[in-house]
């Protein structure tokens, strides 16, 4: 009896894959903290945290499960299916968010992304607009969980945020 030793071979097993992170095909939409666009607090997220247009997100009260409050997201909208869609324009500020929201109960599969209400696009048919009214509404837009957070620590910026899940500011630009 005798065994083979092939010279050459690791001796280490090879590291399993880490498991991929869930991810929605979602209609994307924006909306701002004005009453017109919230309840009667525009400024507290039905979490409690303050609504910050640089981080937070809204999701519909079906993906309540799927997307706890908490929740980091990544929003890929390059395979949006409609021409209503301003996601090309406003990618650059939508970046990573954090589900801290919920949005009314008459909307199923759909991700609200808080944003600014300052007016920086130009238009060419109805003057400057602010990013929310030029993303529009945006059907089969990929949304991947990337992370966790407390919802009572949510950081105040891009920049912290990509830091949790361990990406840059760079990495946000390529979105």
């Amino acid at each position: 009896m005798g065994f083979l030793l092939l010279s050459g071979m690791p001796t280490h097993a090879m590291a399993p894959e880490a498991p991929s992170q869930p991810s929605f095909v979602v209609t994307l939409t924006a909306y701002n903290a004005v009453p017109a666009q919230t309840d009667s607090s525009p400024f507290e997220t039905a979490s409690g945290a303050y609504s910050n247009p640089e981080v937070v997100a809204a999701r519909s009260q079906d993906l309540g499960d799927e997307l706890p409050f908490g929740t980091i997201i990544e929003v890929d909208g390059s395979d949006a299916t409609n021409t209503s869609c301003g996601y090309s324009v406003v990618h650059p500020v939508i970046g990573y968010r954090v589900i801290a929201d919920a949005m009314n109960v008459k909307f199923t599969k759909r991700i609200d992304i808080l944003l600014g209400t300052k007016a920086d696009y130009s238009t060419m048919d109805k003057g400057m607009k602010n990013a929310a009214q030029v993303l529009g509404i945006c059907k089969g837009v990929t949304v991947r969980v990337v992370g966790f957070v407390d919802i009572n620590r949510i950081p105040k910026t891009q920049a912290q945020l990509a830091k949790i899940i361990g990406k840059t500011s760079y990495d946000l630009a390529l979105k």
